[in-house]
Order: C-alpha cells, then sequence, then structure tokens
C-alpha cells in the first residue's frame, strides 16, 4: 500500500478541482453553443446573440484558464520551487483573463444602456470598467514588487 503524504492528497486534490473546473467550462461552451441555436432558432436579434455569447465564452475561457493554473501548479510541484515564482507565472494570466472579461461585460453594458437611453445607468458599467483598472494597476504593482533583483 502506498503511503498518504502531504503531497499525494494535494496532487489528488488539485486533479479533483482541475476536473471540476475542466467540466464546468465544458459545460459553459455547451450551454453557449445551445444558447446560440436557440436564439437562431427564435429569430432573437443577432447581436443580443453574439453580445450573450462572448459574456459566456470569456466565462468559460476563465473557468478554463482556472483548471490549467490549478492542474500546473499544484500537480507538478516539488517543496523546493520558489513560490513567488510560481506565482509570477500564473497569476498574470488568470487576471489578465478576468480583466478582459470584466471589461468587455463593461463596455457591452454602455453600448447597451446607449441604445436603450438609460444614461443614469452607466454608473454600473463605469464602476466596472474603473473595478477592471484597479486589478490591472494591483497586478503591474505586484509583478514590480516581486520581479528580481
Amino acid at each position: 500500500m502506498l503511503p498518504i503524504t502531504d503531497t499525494t492528497i494535494r496532487t489528488l486534490f488539485a486533479k479533483v478541482f482541475a476536473f471540476i473546473f475542466f467540466g464546468l467550462a465544458a459545460a459553459i461552451i455547451f450551454s453557449l453553443i445551445n444558447t446560440i441555436l436557440q436564439g437562431v432558432i427564435n429569430g432573437t436579434e443577432i447581436m443580443q446573440i453574439f453580445i450573450s455569447s462572448i459574456n459566456t465564452g470569456i466565462i468559460a475561457l476563465a473557468v478554463f484558464e482556472l483548471a490549467l493554473v490549478i492542474n500546473q501548479e499544484y500537480t507538478n510541484r516539488d517543496e523546493t520551487k520558489d513560490v513567488i515564482a510560481s506565482l509570477r507565472r500564473t497569476i498574470p494570466r488568470f487576471i489578465g483573463t478576468v480583466c478582459i472579461a470584466l471589461s468587455i461585460e463593461g463596455l457591452i453594458m454602455v453600448i447597451k444602456y446607449s441604445q436603450l437611453d438609460l444614461a443614469g445607468n452607466l454608473y454600473y458599467p463605469v464602476a466596472i470598467i474603473s473595478s477592471t483598472a484597479l486589478l490591472l494597476a494591483s497586478l503591474g504593482l505586484f509583478l514590480h514588487l516581486t520581479k528580481d533583483q
């Protein structure tokens, strides 16, 4: 019988979580395809289908990226690796994907509210875009403070 060590447990849980997130990404993609097909069949406006598809696709990409990060960082890890170097490699990919998703969502909301003459609601997309800028600036500060000397 194999001994159960901390590394074995960590690898097992990483594989389970990675599998869950890969499954969620696949389910989101199937939902995206279903939404597109239902929209075309029902005669929904093509712009609404595209906007919904972009949002759903970006979310699927973010979940897929999270699964890759979990799988890469926790299954192929030995204890002597530098944690900061590992974070500098994986966090920018995930945060970049999240920033793209948030900025696209904010821009879509600006367009939608502008078309519907709901200028009073523009505070929400401005807050989303501002939060995205703050997140990106925080990532830049993290990368600057953790750079190799």
